[in-house]
């Protein structure tokens, strides 16, 4: 059986379109369950039209208070009846065969519980921008070869790869990875989802966009606006405290996945190495001392160690930042 999560908030504008491309799968879905946050505009009449007209059940449920995505995609989740569920946003595309090719992968790889995929990015009009989500997320083939020798752990310390619009999972899972955590603000449900099964190897990824994943202004989640890179220049001229702010952020957030996964009974605690240096990392260039000459000997040790690709793959530019700025 195979059940569609989806979860709307004030989606009248796009809903009819993911809606439609539900509809029109090549491998036919069995049921809808709706979670809806609250909306205020024309979105629960909408889905109560399309329940009226299609020959397969939709459940919508009506959240009596605004739970957020992660508490709204959990709920959601709870309450599908399927062996294999997809994870479903208002306002995205679905490529005809994606079902399909989700189901497929599943069947034919009984020890995987979740697979993923590409997705083409479209704007407000439905129109291709050119570019694809593992590209905005820097998913690169490299990335991917690595994910196949079964180092995904280790690439979804560093940061969002997977896109939970493009999701299918087999409710067995869910046992393992509910209550989903809330008190990693950046760890949202499809993150939780990807690094948990990631430390067992149970999550894959197709390397096809099987949906269009559209970007735009009032979108509840999505990968928001790309910050400039530093300068050389404005190394030596910005002051140290807004150098040091997002490397003692990065610190904290490692530090607090560390203590999540530990907890974990399923998780093995040599996956967690490289996820304890990489706090270590940031916590210690975040207290390098405010003399650059004592700065030195820290440094050094984090180049020779190699412990400075957790800052980046140009590793010497953080290093240089970090003795000069």
């Amino acid at each position: 059986m195979i059940s569609v999560a989806l979860c709307t908030y004030n989606g009248e504008n796009y809903l009819p379109e993911q809606l439609e491309s539900i509809l029109q799968q090549s491998l036919p879905i069995d049921e809808i369950v709706v979670c809806d946050d609250g909306s205020t505009d024309g979105t629960l009449v909408l889905l109560q039209k399309f329940a009226s007209q299609v020959n397969f059940p939709i459940r919508i449920v009506q959240n009596e208070t605004n739970l957020g995505s992660t508490r709204n995609f959990e709920k959601c989740l709870s309450l599908c009846s399927g062996e294999i569920i997809f994870l479903c946003d208002q306002d995205d595309v679905w490529r005809v065969d994606k079902v399909e090719k989700q189901v497929d992968y599943l069947q034919t790889h009984p020890e995987i519980d979740a697979v993923f995929s590409n997705a083409q990015v479209i704007n407000d009009d439905s129109q291709p921008t050119g570019s694809t989500i593992w590209q905005e997320v820097e998913f690169t083939e490299s990335s991917q070869r690595r994910w196949k020798a079964g180092k995904a752990h280790e690439i979804l310390f560093g940061g969002f790869v997977v896109t939970g619009a493009t999701l299918a999972l087999r409710r067995s899972c869910l046992a393992r990875l509910t209550p989903f955590p809330l008190h990693i603000p950046t760890l949202i449900h499809d993150a939780w989802i990807a690094l948990a099964l990631s430390l067992e190897k149970k999550i894959d990824f197709i390397a096809e966009p099987l949906i269009s994943y559209r970007m735009h202004a009032s979108q509840q989640v999505g990968f928001g606006a790309k910050t400039d890179p530093v300068r050389f220049s404005d190394r030596f001229r910005r002051d140290r405290a807004e150098k040091l702010t997002p490397i003692l952020e990065k610190a904290d957030h490692a530090q607090n996945m560390y203590a999540l996964l530990r907890e974990l009974p399923f998780v093995p605690h040599e996956k967690l190495v490289k996820l304890y240096l990489r706090q270590r990392h940031f916590r210690r260039r975040a207290t390098l001392p405010d003399n650059r000459l004592q700065r030195l000997p820290g440094v050094m040790k984090e180049v020779v160690s190699g412990r400075y690709l957790f800052s980046s793959k140009d590793w010497w530019l953080p290093a240089l930042g970090d003795i000069f700025e």
